[in-house]
């Protein structure tokens, strides 16, 4: 499936763009192990179930770290971002990914049976516009996996202590838009024609990213982690989860 389209942006996609090209040549770093790895295998083991025999994109795909773990899933996977070093990254993967902005995403109406997002809607000021054009690549009844970021977490209050990070040696957090919705908020968000199936959390019980570094706390945290994904819990994720389904 080639894109319909070049990928067009707003004045903040520009901005976007030129902060994950900075954030891609470090974006993985350490990524494949510890706290990073657990939270990739939480996001896989909710979206993978979901992907079986099924024409899957995802959408800022990054380095395609998790659309290389869905393509022995799915029927067909495809990816965009919206970072030209991202892509770079993900190509030498082998994977089929294109540039694209989720704002005007480069493939055709219901194109897909899933559609899944991780770490990209929390930092798109235009989230409605974004939100319909998820919904209008999916097809009728497929299903779509949304992560955004929760206030309602331990993960924004360590965020808050913390600071801005540093993600290069010339940017940090500060320099891209982040927005927390509530779990009532993201509901209230939802396009027409989505149908909500419900949440998962992830990062539940973390308070730090490092403690998952300690001899037998980690390994415990990381259990409680897994164990917390959909428990009553869930709602304190710090990555909050949607799962929808596309009316027919």
């Amino acid at each position: 499936m080639k894109p319909d389209a070049p990928p067009r942006d707003s004045g903040s996609g520009f901005a976007n763009r030129a902060y994950y090209d900075d954030f891609s040549a470090g974006y993985e770093d350490a990524r494949g192990q510890g706290y990073h790895k657990l939270l990739d295998d939480l996001e896989v083991a909710v979206l993978a179930p979901l992907c079986k025999g099924r024409r899957v994109l995802e959408a800022g795909c990054g380095t395609g770290l998790i659309l290389s773990r869905l393509t022995d899933q799915a029927s067909e996977a495809y990816g965009f971002d919206l970072s030209p070093g991202m892509v770079a990254r993900a190509r030498s993967r082998g994977l089929r990914v294109t540039l694209g902005s989720v704002t005007a995403i480069p493939f055709a109406d219901a194109s897909f049976d899933v559609v899944c997002c991780f770490k990209v809607l929390p930092h798109v000021p235009e989230i409605e516009t974004a939100l319909r054009e998820l919904m209008r690549v999916t097809r009728p009844g497929g299903r779509l996996v949304l992560e955004f970021y929760n206030p309602m977490s331990l993960r924004y209050l360590a965020k808050r202590i913390a600071g801005p990070q540093p993600i290069s040696a010339k940017r940090s957090e500060a320099d891209v838009f982040t927005r927390w919705d509530t779990p009532w908020a993201v509901a209230r968000r939802l396009p027409e024609g989505a149908i909500f199936e419900g949440f998962r959390g992830v990062r539940v019980l973390t308070p730090a990213a490092a403690v998952h570094r300690l001899p037998i706390v980690g390994p415990a945290l990381a259990l409680g982690e897994r164990l917390a994904l959909d428990s009553p819990l869930r709602y304190f994720g710090g990555f909050l989860i949607a799962i929808l389904r596309k009316a027919v």
